[in-house]
């Protein structure tokens, strides 16, 4: 009897210590964010995000715009992220017809303009914006003793010959977004003609921004003092500068249509287990604190009209005061065409 007592005490006193032990520490939940190469937070911002939501947020860099799209577009039916950010205007309708994100009417809309929104449905949703341009090497023409161009019809010039970079439109959209600019000038009837005499002319073609920028362009030991990038740019330049500059040591082409304004979205994944995660990343992405992150990160202007530009980058940066237009249904309905027509005309 008494050691049966015992061992019915013994069973109380375990479940008692069990009860009053404490729980195991919750471990945050992951949120996958895809994204193209040319991403970047703080640290400091993206931590408080994590802190704030008891989430870890890890990145894939899948390569350029239009190769992280055609990652996230060829994996929908197993997605392998819960968020897409980079998609931008150029690519926008590829994305909406392969149907990859999940609607969401973020509450942060109201502080961004309606011209940026062109997702009816919020499928995606605006972040970003940036105008694509001609970037030249001041010091390298300075040295030649060449104007710089001012005009897309200046780059098919001889005097010009063998002095471009420009990226591929089918994997770029810095590439695709001049290809645009110069639809827009030339119309459809005229764009080809004008690549086959960029093409006789020695223009260079990289698959990629960062291909373009730090292997072609003379400033990086390059040969082409002429490379298509961003009119912000110049801007990055003087503010990673190693010393101090009291100028850009490049500039932008900033005339009426030579430049393209391309505009970044973010979106959540269709299938996503990480729903409310995802929609609160989504409006993180357009809320003042990372919105202020963006000029200095990646060097774009940020949508959320409440969002107060950096001094260095306000100081430095430029946009085109007369971008290239085309319509996004135009894009969408041609878009593929005309990128294979460059092709041929180019490339081939």
């Amino acid at each position: 009897m008494k050691k049966t007592l015992f061992a019915v005490l013994i069973v109380i006193v375990t479940l008692l210590a069990a009860g009053c032990a404490p729980a195991a520490a919750e471990q945050p939940a992951e949120l996958v964010v895809m994204t193209h190469d040319s991403f970047a937070v703080s640290e400091s911002v993206i931590t408080a995000f994590e802190a704030a939501h008891q989430v870890t947020v890890t990145f894939i860099k899948s390569g350029d715009t239009g190769a992280a799209l055609n990652r996230a577009v060829l994996a929908k039916d197993a997605p392998i992220a819960d968020v897409f950010y980079g998609v931008d205007n150029t690519f926008l309708s590829r994305a909406l017809e392969a149907g990859i994100f999940e609607p969401y009417a973020s509450p942060l809309l109201a502080q961004v303009p309606d011209a940026f929104e062109l997702s009816p449905g919020n499928e995606a949703l605006p972040v970003n914006y940036g105008d694509v341009c001609i970037n030249y090497d001041k010091a390298w023409f300075a040295a030649q003793g060449l104007p710089v161009p001012a005009t897309l019809a200046d780059l098919a010039d001889p005097a010009y010959a063998g002095l471009l970079a420009v990226q591929n439109p089918a994997t770029s959209s810095p590439g695709l977004a001049f290809l645009l600019a110069t639809i827009a000038e030339y119309g459809e009837d005229g764009y080809l003609a004008y690549w086959e005499s960029l093409r006789a002319n020695g223009v260079v073609v990289s698959n990629d921004w960062e291909s373009a920028y730090y292997g072609n362009f003379t400033p990086y030991g390059g040969g082409q003092p002429l490379v298509v990038s961003y009119a912000s740019s110049p801007a990055a330049e003087v503010i990673f500068a190693a010393e101090p500059l009291d100028e850009a040591p490049t500039g932008s082409i900033i005339g009426p249509n030579t430049c393209f304004r391309q505009v970044e979205f973010v979106g959540i994944l269709r299938g996503t287990q990480q729903r409310a995660l995802a929609e609160q990343f989504v409006d993180f992405l357009l809320d003042v604190a990372f919105q202020q992150d963006l000029p200095l990160q990646m060097f774009v202007y940020p949508v959320n009209t409440q969002a107060v530009l950096p001094e260095a980058f306000a100081q430095w940066a430029e946009s085109a005061p007369a971008p290239a237009l085309l319509d996004p249904a135009l894009i969408a309905e041609n878009r593929e065409r005309w990128i294979q027509a460059w092709d041929q005309a180019v490339l081939r």
